[in-house]
């Protein structure tokens, strides 16, 4: 462990894998099994159970809790995990819990950051380079794609699914599947369009996100879905926007978010 750094006051377990010039803080505590990456950094009073592998690079901040026993009555005490990829930033008061069910995981992608206390419940799923703004709850089960923000206080109900580079509103209220590339806030919440200032800063082009929001037109417009849906997919065979749009909506369980545009009219849709 050439360049580690552990604090005197720290409890870390010989059975601990411990990276590189890796920084752990005053009290805290790495349990046998757990594995930390190069260059990670532990601030003070963080807990590591042995179910926890956290990537290179990271940045856990003080009180953060990774690895306990998922708030779920079907879990019965079977080996589960929670992954932190690399590039990872915690802060402070952030829990996440291990998965129900045999070997499966709660995992967190590289580059997203939580800010300060967010919880994650067990079997979350979220992307690469999210961000995830103060006390976010996200129950089990939640599925998140790449590039999402969300404000803070947002809820998440069970089960429900996150498009990449989706928005959502501080303080919403989020029961239904929130499509790619899309803008939803409120509580109940509502689809207001694309997320477009998020799509800029990603480096769509005005074409593209002048061509998804069509999709999302003509996705809408129909008063069945699965017309809308066959209709997209022969118009705009092969594009990747058009297959990510009807992917999504094509596996969804618990309905999205329904956009009508030009109109002040917002509710959710069922497949």
């Amino acid at each position: 462990m050439p360049g580690t750094i552990i604090h005197p006051t720290a409890v870390v377990s010989p059975r601990a894998v411990i990276g590189d010039s890796v920084t752990i803080g005053p009290y805290s505590a790495v349990d046998s099994g757990a594995e930390i990456g190069d260059g990670t950094t532990i601030e003070a009073f963080v807990h590591l159970t042995s179910f926890v592998s956290v990537g290179r690079n990271c940045h856990i901040y003080e009180n953060t809790i990774l690895g306990q026993p998922p708030q779920d009555h079907d879990f019965s005490g079977e080996t589960s995990y929670v992954r932190i990829d690399d590039d990872v930033t915690l802060r402070e008061n952030v829990t996440i819990h291990r998965a129900t069910g045999e070997g499966r995981e709660t995992r967190v992608g590289a580059g997203t950051i939580l800010m300060e206390g967010c919880h994650l419940g067990h079997n979350v799923r979220v992307g690469k380079y999210c961000t995830l703004t103060n006390k976010v709850g996200v129950s089990g089960h939640v599925q998140m794609g790449d590039y999402v923000v969300v404000g803070g206080h947002v809820g998440f109900h069970q089960f429900v699914r996150v498009g990449s580079y989706a928005m959502v509103g501080g303080m919403s209220k989020i029961a239904m599947d929130v499509p790619p590339y899309s803008l939803v806030d409120g509580n109940p919440a509502s689809m207001f369009g694309l997320n477009a200032i998020g799509l800029r800063r990603r480096g769509f082009t005005q074409e593209e996100r002048t061509r998804i929001k069509r999709i999302y037109k003509l996705l809408f417009e129909d008063a069945d879905l699965k017309d809308a849906i066959s209709f997209i997919k022969k118009r705009f065979e092969g594009d990747k926007f058009a297959e990510a749009i009807v992917s999504f909506t094509n596996e969804t369980k618990r309905g999205i978010y329904h956009w009508h545009p030009g109109s002040n009219e917002h509710r959710g849709r069922k497949k």
